[in-house]
């Protein structure tokens, strides 16, 4: 299967990935033992290619870092909030 790279990247969660988990405190190590607690077998060696977009992560990967790290989907991917529009 090819993999296609976005803007350099095979992820556009890594860097939020990366930010939320400093945030937190958390090493790469801790990050992956909270990850393996919820039945993902990943490493730390996974998590730094994860946080500098060389590896590509599985959607239910990234289902189980935004329960892990406590943020939302939209915040893994980068997606803002908009303000509705105004009805009228």
């Amino acid at each position: 299967m090819k993999i296609y790279a976005y803007n350099g990247k095979c992820n556009v969660s890594g860097k939020n990935i990366r930010i939320v988990r400093e945030k937190l405190g958390l090493t790469q190590d801790q990050l992956a033992a909270k990850m393996q607690i919820e039945g993902i077998q990943i490493n730390q060696k996974a998590i730094s290619r994860i946080e500098t977009g060389e590896r590509v992560v599985a959607d239910y990967e990234l289902m189980i870092f935004s329960a892990v790290l406590r943020v939302p989907l939209a915040e893994l991917l980068g997606i803002k909030k908009t303000a509705p529009a105004s009805g009228g």
